[in-house]
């Protein structure tokens, strides 16, 4: 089978959480004796044309335009879709596999490759299809006990409202028309997702959870141990967070959170795990004045083996969204290395991470349980152990790279 992928973020250019999926799954595809071509998109010329990158074809189109006006470009991109046209008519594949295409690639590619005879999967990471920006006015900052369900009803007006002149108040109208005449199966990564692109108006969604190959994130313990003396957390209890530290993934949270931690344990720190950019300076300065900086290790970006051994560091991945955080790779990475979740009960975590099993679901915005769940993690290694077996039993049985596949699998031949 010919297989063509469209993401915008795609390795190594870029090692984003949907362009990681796309590209283990790309491989995983591969394996099984697929054809496999990538489309994706880089800034320059200088870097565009054809590249292979661990034996996977790749084509990179060049896109630079001021993303203010990605409401716009999203729907058709002219600095794109030409050549992905050219791409499709040449390669002539049986199926046409998007990812994230929502800023450069354009959903007018989806139309493109149904145009060809090619079958059209659509799987959706985010929640761009339906609402600009990230997705937290749906969640109430008052109510701090677990809520039991959610409205996620958007109104084009309250984003107009938001956004200005760089929203685009047809947006909406048209993707969900492009995703009903050119996509043959959507595909959401979590329950939640789905739920939410359901009361938005696109339908006939279903849901594949993303894998990982655990086999792949096992890490040698002298590798964990010079992790360890490197950014000296020999002997200390180890929080671990991995992402942007912005607000929607609950940086403030998880912050303030840590230094009710700092304060009764001296050998707790924190590791963070982040690109250090304007928003991560005003967490660290934070720390800093209410007198905690000396317990936040900050790495900077770290992926491949270096991710993996922080992971493997670490006594407990905390992962503290407030936003409609889809998925949440982190708590699937963190339970291939047998480590418990502090989770959101915002968005996809709570379908991953079992409470009272592999981790806890909290909601972040309660500071006070966020941190006693935390530090309960920390000071009782049996448990913490104990959850973090569980978690990796279950990534193995329910979030594998081959269930994964197997299901996409299925969806490409029906």
């Amino acid at each position: 089978m010919k297989i063509l992928v469209l993401s915008d973020d795609f390795p190594p250019h870029s090692f984003g959480g949907a362009g990681m999926v796309a590209f283990n799954l790309s491989k995983e595809m591969q394996r099984r004796g697929h054809q496999v071509r990538v489309v994706t998109t880089v800034r320059t010329d200088s870097d565009a044309g054809r590249f292979e990158y661990e034996g996977l074809a790749i084509d990179r189109i060049a896109s630079d335009y001021d993303l203010k006006w990605q409401s716009f470009r999203c729907l058709k991109n002219q600095l794109t879709v030409d050549k992905v046209a050219a791409i499709i008519a040449e390669y002539k594949p049986d199926v046409v596999h998007a990812h994230n295409i929502h800023a450069h690639l354009s959903y007018h590619s989806l139309s493109l490759a149904k145009q060809s005879g090619a079958k059209v999967i659509l799987t959706c990471h985010d929640i761009m299809t339906f609402h600009f920006g990230k997705f937290t006015e749906y969640i109430d900052p008052h109510f701090l006990d677990m809520p039991q369900s959610f409205d996620y009803h958007i109104s084009p007006f309250r984003q107009l409202r938001a956004y200005r002149l760089r929203y685009n108040p047809w947006r909406n109208m048209v993707i969900r028309r492009v995703l009903r005449q050119s996509v043959d199966n959507v595909v959401a990564v979590s329950d939640s997702l789905k739920q939410a692109m359901e009361q938005n108006g696109i339908t006939n969604v279903e849901r594949i959870y993303n894998g990982i190959g655990v086999n792949e994130w096992q890490v040698p313990m002298l590798t964990v141990q010079a992790f360890k003396a490197k950014h000296g957390l020999a002997g200390k209890r180890v929080a671990m967070f991995s992402g942007r530290l912005e607000g929607a993934k609950g940086a403030w949270e998880l912050f303030k959170s840590f230094e009710k931690i700092a304060a009764e344990m001296p050998e707790a720190r924190l590791l963070v795990v982040a690109k250090r950019d304007r928003s991560a300076e005003s967490k660290l300065a934070y720390a800093a004045e209410k007198g905690f900086a000396d317990k936040v290790v900050f790495t900077g970006w770290l992926s491949g083996s270096d991710l993996h051994a922080a992971y493997a560091a670490a006594d407990v991945i905390v992962n503290p969204s407030v936003c409609l955080d889809t998925f949440g790779l982190v708590n699937i990475e963190a339970m291939a290395l047998r480590k418990p979740v502090v989770a959101t009960c915002f968005g996809g975590s709570p379908e991953i991470v079992v409470d009272g099993q592999t981790g806890y679901i909290v909601n972040p915005l309660d500071l006070d349980l966020m941190a006693q769940k935390v530090k309960s993690l920390l000071t009782d290694h049996a448990k913490a152990v104990r959850f973090g077996e569980a978690g990796y039993a279950r990534v193995k049985n329910d979030f594998s790279l081959v269930k994964q596949a197997d299901e996409y699998e299925k969806v490409y031949r029906g």
